[in-house]
């Protein structure tokens, strides 16, 4: 035990000499302040480990040293990053991983495979929608959850797996032999026109590859014909702020500011501005958020709201303010650490103030409804480029406030009365989409959901055990032919095709593309609302 403790003293005090010994320094404290108390946490650990009730493994005691301390700073961004936790958020910021390409769901027990990415091993190899995966490398994989199937699918570029897969149609089962290879994962997830002219672009998450991504997505769209755009940021978590910044620079003229971070540590106060003169000067652009929208999303809306460079669309948006850095302390392990907090181009900050990551998911779920019960400080206001007055804290409020499609009351009362039945009702969904692309019924993309094909389904749920009362599904009939329209146009056409289908029936969609379908008004909406008093 001596020698441990020699080591972890020194190693404590060297950590704090290597920030720059502040500590020493603050109040005047005594030169021997910062030994004695990495001497006393030691002792604390040492008495633990040797004297506690129940034995615990040294290593699991610093882990939770470790945890209580970061616990202490009550802030759910600044965590220790173990080896999986790194990994994949290495993965979502880098936008590249190690596996096979497939988009898969967990159906009947099952998993089911959504769609193999485009060029990927899966797809060269024949990989099909609505393959079952029913062993992996000789391992059944019944009754796996989407977690494990995931980390079970994806390894190092370059090593084998073999797949089991049962396709409907087929009576034996098919065996594949695939090379896992670098995926990239897209953040621009779905770029098409709603009509002749207006353009629609979902962007999720920002990851290194976004502004190029996006870059590439418009000039396509433009040279299709798009007039005016509607970028959907709705359930985009953010990610790095530096692309948040690169993706702002598309909208921005060179020296506007995009956004400005303010912190402690060297190198953490700075102002970020455009660089380069913007590829689609004057195109009309409507930005759709939600309570999903967040860090360096809300980066990309606040910048162009407060330019007066895009109209925003929908309900506001998550709150999160903070910048954290990264910082590897192994090759399997880092910390994350906020370091700043950043401001829009009007000097607002627009971070939630809350008790918990709880209270905070809880307030953008209620804003999501209408209900907004963030603690907004009235007295801070702000101007945009031509005076609109815009507010800090509580998220970004849109400028034209637009609540999502909710369930009716005889929805409701459909899905309170499946309960713990939910799941086959997905999977008789799913089922029924399978059988109907394995047949051939359904001819073409603009296909329509037949009251028949909603009785199969009612039969399907009765057969696999789900009794409802005959009042509560026939005021789920449209929820139903919603929902079985949606499963069939994914597995059988694709997902820009669901996406399609989702925009005819998706009321901030619509209530966007009213406003881009008509640009010279879209351009007016911050003009309108301009009061006389100037940005300050």
């Amino acid at each position: 035990m001596k020698l441990r403790k020699t080591l972890v003293l020194v190693a404590v005090a060297g950590v704090a000499l290597a920030t720059g010994g502040w500590l020493l320094q603050r109040e005047a404290a005594p030169v021997g302040s910062v030994y004695q108390q990495a001497r006393l946490f030691e002792d604390v650990l040492a008495h633990v480990a040797d004297y506690y009730v129940d034995s615990i493994d040294e290593r699991r005691l610093y882990q939770m040293a470790i945890d209580g301390m970061l616990d202490q700073l009550h802030d759910p961004y600044s965590v220790f990053l173990k080896r999986d936790d790194f990994r994949a958020l290495s993965e979502a910021t880098s936008g590249n991983y190690g596996g096979l390409g497939i988009q898969i769901d967990v159906r009947d027990g099952w998993i089911t495979v959504v769609a193999p990415l485009p060029d990927t091993p899966a797809e060269r190899a024949g990989i099909q929608s609505g393959d079952q995966i029913i062993a992996l490398d000789g391992r059944p994989t019944e009754g796996w959850k989407n977690d494990q199937a995931v980390k079970e699918l994806r390894g190092e570029p370059g090593t084998a797996v073999e797949l089991k897969v049962r396709r409907v149609g087929v009576e034996q089962p098919l065996t594949f032999k695939l090379s896992r290879a670098t995926i990239h994962i897209r953040s621009v997830q779905v770029a098409m026109l709603l009509d002749d002219r207006v353009g629609y672009v979902a962007l999720n998450p920002v990851s290194e590859a976004s502004a190029p991504e996006l870059a590439d997505a418009l000039k396509s769209l433009t040279e299709k014909g798009m007039k005016s755009l509607i970028l959907d940021l709705r359930g985009n978590p953010g990610g790095l702020l530096e692309q948040g910044v690169a993706v702002s620079d598309l909208f921005l003229d060179p020296g506007q500011e995009v956004v400005e971070t303010r912190g402690r540590a060297p190198n953490s106060s700075r102002v970020y501005r455009d660089g380069k003169p913007q590829p689609w000067p004057g195109l009309p652009v409507v930005v759709l958020v939600n309570g999903g929208t967040a860090s360096a999303a809300e980066i990309i809306t606040g910048a162009l709201q407060d330019h007066d460079r895009a109209v925003v669309v929908g309900t506001p948006t998550f709150g999160k303010g903070l910048v954290q850095s990264l910082y590897p302390l192994t090759p399997e392990v880092a910390l994350k650490l906020t370091t700043a907090r950043w401001y829009t181009p009007s000097g607002r900050t627009i971070q939630r103030k809350s008790k918990s990551e709880e209270d905070q998911l809880a307030q953008a779920e209620a804003a999501e409804l209408g209900r907004d019960t963030s603690k907004v400080d009235s007295s801070l206001v702000f101007h945009t480029d031509r005076g609109r007055v815009v507010r800090g804290g509580g998220g970004i409020r849109p400028d034209l406030f637009v609540v999502p499609d909710t369930f009716t009351a005889k929805e409701r009362a459909f899905m309170k009365a499946l309960g713990n039945k939910i799941p086959t009702y997905w999977d008789v969904r799913a089922g029924y989409a399978l059988e109907a692309k394995a047949a051939g019924r359904v001819k073409g993309p603009d296909f329509q959901v037949s009251p028949d094909m909603v009785d199969d389904v009612m039969r399907r749920l009765r057969a696999r055990g789900v009794t409802l009362p005959d009042s509560v599904l026939a005021g789920a009939r449209t929820l139903i032919s919603d929902d079985l329209g949606y499963e069939i146009a994914r597995y059988v056409f694709g997902r820009p095709v669901e996406v399609r289908r989702h925009m005819n029936e998706d009321r901030q969609v619509q209530a966007a593309a009213r406003r881009a379908k008509s640009p010279q008004d879209l351009l007016a909406i911050a003009a309108a609302q301009a009061p006389v008093t100037p940005r300050n």
